[in-house]
């Protein structure tokens, strides 16, 4: 144990690292247990089940718990509330997990978990079963030593992450009085690639939209028609080019109105973080990064905005040469929002630059979330600091965003509370393909850091959080 550690953990953390080292066989087999559960949210499979499951699971906890409908699947919550004075923490994390497809990727059935190597291998081992699973370990073993949790602990658990969270937020606004934390920690997500902990303050929101053109009524021939017929296709494509140039910039009017520098404190960490773009372009094979060249790496996946074409459907795609005109043609793009931008105002942008340069294309608005940020220097940010380094032995890395997508919003913006994801799972899980797996090193830390979690947030108790490192460390040394 390292002399950070001791400092931040003391004796009591000490005997629940003890009872988790001691129970980590049980703990495993237990994991595996709920892995054999399929819960699969985009083919309503187990769904019910699951959600049973993890209310009896709580309440055996001594927690009052209970499944609350949504117009999709419904929401697991949890409350214990009798530690009066400390604060608490709102634990997210879903249990819906993604289809197997495809099985033949599979060395061992997805829902027939299997150890291989140090690992457990099974759909939603990383994502998210394993993850939540581990805080729910870490809430008993607390209770198994002690008797009763340092801290308040609401848990939320929902089964609609893996299509999109299409009713978290109406859920959310429901629910604000049921939901009064003072803070929200997720698990979810890998290590960075060289081990090391993390925690993320923010994501990326995204807008997706499609743009339609259509000309004739019908496919014509090329030859007998060309030069009269309009080209649904060239119409799209000089559209696109209106949007974005070649050196990077979107031209979209007023795109990057809202975009707010980052601060010196993100500056500060995003420098710190293991950049290497070399690496990068060796691993996929890239001559060079997206303009413009001089932006640094992690800058460009926290701190600016994107305009990405998914995908160009259109006319014939065929073996061999078909002389056709096509009648209509779809692009579908998407665009990474960052802070202060909202999924509005970019579509009302997109659609007005589209009406401008080509009104005779539709624009349809497909999925939206808006990004979401917690301030590096927020209320219990050090204290979520402390508890990663005390449950690891090194200092955490730590992403003032990260480039992908969570329903985070909920929190930041609709609670007004701050809000960090604290990932358990190995880099190489597999989320979302065959081979989805968990180290059990990684599973097991993940016990330890919910444990020094609720340990370090117990600590500072009714005279709050400390905003600056200064501050906690005065507090460290009472």
């Amino acid at each position: 144990m390292s002399a950070n550690t001791a400092q931040f953990g003391g004796a009591e953390l000490s005997r629940v690292f003890e009872h988790i080292e001691s129970n980590k066989g049980q703990f495993v087999s237990r994991l595996l247990d709920y892995l054999r559960h399929p819960s699969i949210s985009a083919e309503n499979i187990g769904m019910n089940e699951v959600s049973e499951l993890l209310v009896s699971m709580l309440t055996g906890l001594g927690f009052e718990a209970r499944r609350i409908p949504t117009s999709g699947y419904p929401v697991v919550m949890g409350r214990w509330e009798r530690t009066p004075g400390a604060p608490t923490v709102l634990l997210y994390g879903h249990y819906d997990v993604q289809p197997a497809d495809p099985l033949e990727g599979w060395i061992s059935p997805p829902f027939d978990p299997t150890i291989r190597d140090g690992r457990v291998y099974a759909r939603g081992a990383g994502d998210n079963k394993g993850q939540h699973f581990a805080q729910i370990l870490a809430i008993e073993s607390h209770l198994a030593v002690y008797g009763r949790l340092p801290c308040n602990v609401l848990i939320l658990l929902e089964g609609e992450e893996e299509i999109g969270s299409p009713h978290i937020a109406d859920f959310i606004m429901a629910n604000r009085n049921q939901l009064n934390a003072d803070l929200v920690v997720t698990a979810d997500g890998p290590l960075h690639e060289s081990g090391s902990p993390i925690i993320t303050y923010g994501v990326r929101g995204i807008v997706s939209f499609e743009l339609w053109a259509r000309a004739a009524n019908r496919d014509v021939h090329s030859g007998n028609f060309g030069g009269i017929v309009p080209n649904p296709i060239w119409t799209l494509v000089h559209l696109l080019a209106t949007m974005k140039n070649a050196d990077g910039e979107i031209t979209i009017n007023g795109f990057y109105d809202n975009v707010v520098a980052p601060t010196n404190l993100e500056r500060i960490a995003a420098a710190r973080l293991p950049q290497d773009a070399e690496e990068v372009k060796r691993a996929l094979g890239l001559a060079k990064l997206d303009s413009p060249a001089d932006r640094p790496l992690a800058d460009r996946l926290m701190f600016y905005p994107t305009l990405t074409i998914n995908g160009i459907h259109g006319g014939y795609g065929g073996p061999g040469p078909k002389t056709v005109l096509p009648h209509e043609a779809f692009v579908k793009c998407d665009a990474r929002l960052v802070d202060q931008q909202s999924p509005d105002e970019i579509l009302s942008k997109i659609e007005l630059h589209v009406k401008k340069h080509a009104p005779e294309v539709e624009v349809v608005r497909t999925e939206s979330t808006p990004p979401s940020k917690t301030p590096l220097d927020a209320p219990f940010s050090e204290v979520v600091q402390a508890a990663v380094r005390t449950a690891h032995g090194v200092e955490p890395l730590i992403f003032p965003a990260l480039g992908g997508t969570l329903p985070d919003y909920v929190f930041t913006k609709i609670l007004g509370r701050p809000s960090f994801v604290v990932p358990y799972a190995n880099a190489d899980e597999a989320n979302h393909a065959p081979n989805e797996n968990i180290k059990i090193d990684c599973f097991i830390n993940g016990v330890r850091t919910g444990a020094a979690l609720l340990d370090a947030l117990g600590r500072f108790g009714s005279s709050g959080p400390p905003h600056s490192s200064r501050e906690l460390g005065k507090r460290t040394q009472t």
